[in-house]
C-alpha cells in the first residue's frame, strides 16, 4: 500500500515536470515567431531625407531618374539598398517625386517624354505625367514621395519599398 502511494506520488510529480518542459519548450519556441508576426505591426516605418542632386542639375518641365539608399538599409544588403524615383521638376522650387515602381506587382516603370507617360514593360500597366492610371492593371497611381530643398539640394524623403496589393 505504501509503495502504491510512492509510485503515484512519483508518476504525478513526473507527468507535471513533462508538461512543465513541454510548455516552457512551446513558449521558447513561439517568440521568435509571435515576434514576427507582431513587430511590421509595432515598429514605425523609417523615413529618411536623401539628397538626390543640386537645384541646378534639374530643368524645369523634365523628368528624371534618381537614385538613393533605401530608408530601411541594412548593413548586409549590398547594392540591394539602392532605389529609385522619377523626379520631375514642376517649376522654380516646386518637384513631384513618383515612386519607380508599378502599383501592379513592383516592376520598374520608365518615363516616356515624347508621350508624357509611365510605361510598366511587365504587364503593360501605363501612368500619366501625374503618376495616375491612363491604362492597364494597376489598381492605383504611382506613389508620391514628399520633396524638399535644403541649402540648394533636392531632397526626397526616402520610406521602405511600397508594399503593392499583388492581385492577378
Amino acid at each position: 500500500m505504501n509503495e502504491d502511494t510512492t509510485d503515484e506520488k512519483r508518476r504525478g510529480f513526473l507527468v507535471k515536470l513533462s508538461l512543465g518542459l513541454a510548455g516552457l519548450a512551446a513558449a521558447v519556441a513561439g517568440v521568435p515567431v509571435l515576434a514576427a508576426l507582431f513587430a511590421p505591426l509595432i515598429e514605425k516605418t523609417p523615413q529618411v531625407w536623401r539628397n538626390v542632386g543640386l537645384l541646378d542639375d534639374f530643368q524645369i518641365g523634365t523628368t528624371k531618374l534618381v537614385t538613393f539608399e533605401n530608408a530601411n538599409a541594412e548593413a548586409w544588403a549590398g547594392v540591394t539598398t539602392h532605389t529609385a524615383a522619377w523626379l520631375r521638376r514642376d517649376a522654380d522650387h516646386k518637384f513631384t517625386a513618383f515612386s519607380a515602381n508599378c502599383t501592379h506587382l513592383g516592376c520598374p516603370v520608365r518615363w516616356e517624354a515624347g508621350a508624357q507617360l509611365f510605361m510598366c514593360p511587365c504587364h503593360g500597366g501605363v501612368y500619366y505625367k501625374d503618376g495616375s492610371v491612363a491604362a492597364g492593371p494597376p489598381p492605383k497611381s504611382l506613389v508620391q514621395y514628399p520633396v524638399r530643398i535644403q541649402k540648394n539640394q533636392v531632397q526626397v524623403q526616402t520610406s521602405p519599398v511600397p508594399i503593392t496589393n499583388i492581385s492577378a
